[in-house]
């Protein structure tokens, strides 16, 4: 059975772009049921998630560089440069995060091959196997998370995320697709 959005009852943005239009009908409150909405999803979301890197002795600034280097495939090593660039932090927040996971033996840095003067920095396996039990918790607790909606519902909302999200980084000075 597919229930319209029109037909769920009201929600806490549903009341305060009620309030609006009773108190300013001259202002367009639109943006509010959508981004409204979406903060409120992250403060719901943001605790159960992190409470999954937390069991694996991670905060979410050490997963990401942990995923991060997971993901680039085998030998799971990148250099701090396509580190940050692709977490999209400084390189003083990377290098904090790296102390961090080094200490924990979850990375480890070395000087690179080819050039000795550049490092790079790879994951153990301590740290692949970490990586790799906090992402699949991280990835039952989303697919639980999301399960109101249909498959259907979910590819629709996935798209119409990723055409905004696009959009929003191309304003930013990206070409969307880089961010």
């Amino acid at each position: 059975m597919k229930i319209e959005a029109e037909d769920l009852p009201s929600d806490h943005i549903d009341r305060l772009t009620a309030q609006w239009a009773k108190e300013l009908p001259d202002v367009d409150t639109e943006g509010m049921t959508i981004i409204g909405r979406a903060r409120r999803i992250t403060l719901h979301l943001r605790p159960a998630i992190e409470a999954v890197f937390a069991r694996h002795g991670l905060d979410a600034g050490e997963f990401d560089v942990l995923s991060t280097l997971r993901r680039s495939g085998p030998p799971f090593r990148l250099t701090p440069t396509e580190l940050y660039r692709t977490l999209m932090i400084s390189s003083g927040g990377l290098t904090d995060r790296l102390s961090r996971l080094e200490a924990a033996g979850l990375v480890r840095r070395r000087p690179a091959e080819t050039d000795r003067r550049s490092l790079l920095v790879e994951l153990t396996e301590l740290g692949r196997e970490r990586a790799e039990a906090a992402l699949r918790e991280d990835m039952a607790l989303e697919r639980k998370l999301i399960g109101a909606l249909s498959d259907v519902e979910r590819r629709q909302l996935a798209g119409l995320l990723r055409k905004l999200a696009l959009s929003l980084s191309a304003e930013a000075g990206g070409t969307g697709a880089d961010k």
